[in-house]
């Protein structure tokens, strides 16, 4: 359902009451008994996922899967899928800049990219009374899995020309990915950045706010919005970068303090984190119930700012902890 998503953060950030909006989508394999595995090889699966969460919880978007292998498979890397954990990349597909002189840029739709591309169009379908969002990486956490994490960090100070090669060819499929979302009627998308985080302020605007910022200038519009996300721990030290990028929404993650980083995001911008993902699968309610209202008391006299995850959520996390997070933030509204 196509909607005019300038007006939707605008009405997000005047309302007194805001809905919560984690990254939320692995933990349904509990609720469909089904394994990781099957979630990510079927559009028709996903789609259904999608929909039970939608019904399940009064979230403020649906969000699809954050599966950040999706496109560095895509690329021809290996990835590692167990039943219950997110899929991994493993191996080092770029290793020098010869391979990176050979890396071909793939067609929108190879590997897996389709089925994800057919599920949010199935979703769309599916969910029509809020804005459905698509999870993808971003393009300097995209070189690092197709690099190797450790070796694309050190490759920025010892051979930055390959890490710039890699990234042009990351951001030119990026592009073309998130335009197909769009084209598939998704109403924006959350580019996970995290790997951004563990930079130096002077790498992040050298290495990822570039690239960031060509590709949100490039699908973004009205009815297109994109939401930032970077859980890494120097995300404050580059607040200026990455507002640079232009997105229309920002995501952090809990390494950070979150009152913090609403007070440097401007009000015009949705400003979104940041309850520590670990606590959902570790935790109790009670954890859960107060890491929310810690945040929400922080947080919530900005009227930009809105509660989630500071990531998202892993496959097996709890239930039980899922719904207390809903309960705390209805509480925290209701005056409880």
């Amino acid at each position: 359902m196509k909607r005019d998503m300038s007006a939707w953060k605008d009405q997000v950030i005047a309302a007194p009451v805001k809905k919560p909006m984690p990254i939320l989508t692995f933990p349904v394999i509990q609720l469909m008994g089904i394994t990781v595995k099957e979630l990510i090889s079927d559009s028709e699966t996903q789609a259904k996922a999608m929909k039970l969460l939608a019904d399940r919880d009064d979230s403020l978007a649906s969000v699809s899967m954050m599966d950040l292998s999706l496109e560095a498979e895509s690329f021809g890397a290996e990835i590692l899928v167990n039943d219950d954990e997110v899929p991994a990349v493993i191996g080092c597909l770029v290793p020098d800049q010869a391979a990176a002189d050979a890396l071909v840029v793939p067609e929108v739709g190879v590997g897996r990219t389709q089925i994800y591309l057919d599920a949010m169009a199935r979703s769309v379908e599916l969910i029509t009374d809020r804005p459905v969002l698509a999870g993808i990486i971003g393009p300097y956490s995209l070189a690092g899995r197709l690099m190797d994490t450790a070796k694309v960090m050190k490759a920025c100070k010892k051979n930055p020309q390959l890490v710039h090669t890699v990234m042009k060819k990351c951001t030119q499929f990026l592009i073309a990915y998130a335009k197909a979302y769009r084209d598939a009627g998704a109403n924006g998308i959350v580019m996970a950045e995290p790997l951004t985080g563990l930079l130096s302020p002077k790498m992040a605007v050298d290495f990822s706010e570039p690239y960031v910022k060509e590709i949100v200038d490039a699908v973004q519009t009205d009815d297109f919005i994109v939401i930032y996300h970077n859980c890494g721990n120097n995300t404050m030290l580059m607040m200026d970068s990455i507002l640079r990028v232009g997105a229309k929404g920002y995501h952090f993650g809990n390494a950070i303090s979150m009152a913090e980083a609403v007070s440097k995001c401007p009000g015009g911008l949705l400003c979104m984190g940041n309850v520590n993902p670990a606590t959902f699968t570790f935790g109790t309610p009670e954890d859960i119930a107060r890491e929310t209202r810690s945040v929400m008391d922080a947080c919530c006299h900005a009227p930009h700012f809105v509660i989630s995850s500071g990531c998202d959520i892993p496959p097996i996390a709890k239930w039980e902890n899922i719904d207390a997070f809903y309960r705390a933030a209805a509480d925290f509204y209701a005056g409880k």
